[in-house]
């Protein structure tokens, strides 16, 4: 079975979660998976936290930073978006090193066969 691609733009800090729970699944379905994180949604990428982690976890499930080690480790693509990062005011060197800087342009360019998918 042939997967294709996702990509997941991220538009809203809310959307982060289910960004990164459709790219692991596509990414452990084995197709490529990225997780493109624009405006707000730069902000949750800063600390790796929810406000409902405690919630999350009470349910035996994962908080958001360990869906995304999770999620980097099954081969998820993490890409902030560079105007993202100066709408919120965050610095590159603020961000864990395994997430990548693009832009809505560059994203789209690589986007090649990938199903594009935006929350």
């Amino acid at each position: 079975m042939s997967v294709r691609g996702l990509t997941f733009v991220a538009i809203h800090s809310d959307s982060v979660r289910a960004g990164l729970e459709l790219a692991a699944a596509n990414a452990a379905l084995g197709g490529r998976a990225r997780l493109f994180c624009q405006g707000e949604a730069v902000a949750a990428l800063v600390a790796l936290r929810d406000p409902h982690d405690a919630d999350f976890a009470a349910c035996g499930l994962p908080t958001l930073a360990q869906l995304v080690d999770d999620a980097v480790g099954l081969g998820v693509e993490l890409i902030a978006c560079q105007s993202g990062l100066l709408l919120k005011g965050v610095a590159a060197d603020q961000l864990d090193p395994r997430i990548a800087f693009g832009g809505t342009v560059s994203v789209l360019q690589t986007l090649g066969e990938d199903r594009l998918v935006a929350g």
